[in-house]
């Protein structure tokens, strides 16, 4: 059926964000999108959040059906971690101070939500 991805994808969205809010963080930005050419992908932030204290968080949100082959949290590559580091440089280029920042991820197995807080850092890997 058309559209029943990206239907589960918005769900999910929506279901992190009701989670982050609950538990304090403030919404900045849905669905922040950066190209990087035309024959290269840019990156795509699903939530640019704040804390109370200032600190921007990018957050992922991944969905499985269950929590087989790993689960939503082990979905987030390495390749999509340099995506989202990509558009987070960007979005950071255009404020004037660099704030605390973090990436998280939101996985959701079935229905349960999982928050990883600072699941990963913007080096690449090696470094």
């Amino acid at each position: 059926m058309p559209g029943t991805r990206k239907s589960a994808g918005d769900r999910a969205e929506a279901l992190a964000l009701q989670h982050l809010q609950q538990h304090g963080l403030a919404l900045v930005c849905r669905n922040y999108r950066v190209a990087r050419g035309p024959r290269s992908h840019g990156g795509e932030i699903d939530l640019i959040m704040r804390e109370r204290d200032g600190t921007v968080v990018f957050v992922e949100v991944r969905s499985r059906a269950d929590g087989t082959f790993g689960g939503a949290l082990a979905s987030v590559t390495a390749r999509k971690q340099q995506r989202l580091a990509f558009a987070a440089q960007h979005y950071l280029a255009g404020l004037r101070r660099l704030p605390p920042c973090r990436f998280d991820v939101v996985a959701i197995d079935g229905d349960a939500v999982q928050w990883a807080r600072a699941a990963f850092d913007a080096r690449t890997p090696g470094e």
